[in-house]
């Protein structure tokens, strides 16, 4: 759990958090309102993101019912506190019927999978979303990966951590590749966005929901 706190505090510092907790205000901020939005987030870690995001909408008047999900089950334990719930799954087969949840989000999960197997995550997701898909990911970059080195040092990062998340950034995305990616998995009409951090988003309405294809 050490290296999820690492994480989880990475998100506050540099950028993670607002990078998703924007594209979903984003998503809802427009009419019509509702009054309780169901939000499933994928490789959850210790559910920050979502808690943060729940209470960014609250300030617009909508309640935020979220499941976090996670492979390890002790991490699903760990992440149910300030959730709605939280559950031991895998990303690959979860555990929702088609379109039965209004936003489904992913952050820093996605570079961890290649080839057919991040297309395959990506339209999991999508199957599952009935209003939006969201994605955030690290952007690629030598200074981002350098400057988590040096920062990692005073905050106290665990040596897992500092190694796992300068090898993170390396893999991450430049927002051609990752718009290139959504896109073509899910056929939708997807919008990526470079957010403060070296942090990219990609957010789509998927096909089956009535959105535009790509």
């Amino acid at each position: 759990m050490r290296e999820l706190r690492d994480v989880t505090r990475a998100n506050a510092l540099f950028g993670g958090t607002h990078a998703v907790v924007r594209e979903v205000c984003d998503a809802l901020s427009a009419p019509p309102r509702r009054a309780a939005v169901t939000l499933v987030d994928v490789g959850t870690g210790l559910g920050d993101i979502p808690r943060a995001a729940a209470a960014a909408v609250a300030r617009l008047g909508i309640r935020l019912e979220s499941c976090g999900v996670e492979l390890s089950e002790a991490a699903a334990r760990a992440a149910h506190g300030g959730m709605t719930a939280a559950v031991c799954a895998d990303a690959f087969r979860l555990p929702f019927a088609d379109g039965s949840v209004d936003l489904v989000t992913c952050s820093q999960l996605l570079h961890h999978f290649e080839g057919e197997q991040a297309v395959a995550l990506l339209r999991e997701m999508d199957r599952v979303a009935a209003h939006r898909v969201i994605v955030s990911d690290l952007r690629r970059s030598w200074i981002a990966a350098a400057g988590l080195w040096a920062a990692s040092w005073p905050l106290g990062f665990h040596p897992h951590s500092r190694h796992d998340g300068v090898t993170s950034v390396l893999r991450g995305f430049r927002r051609a590749e990752l718009q290139a990616l959504a896109a073509g998995a899910t056929g939708a009409a997807v919008r990526t966005v470079n957010r403060a951090g070296f942090r990219v988003t990609a957010s789509w309405r998927p096909v089956a929901a009535g959105g535009p294809p790509a």
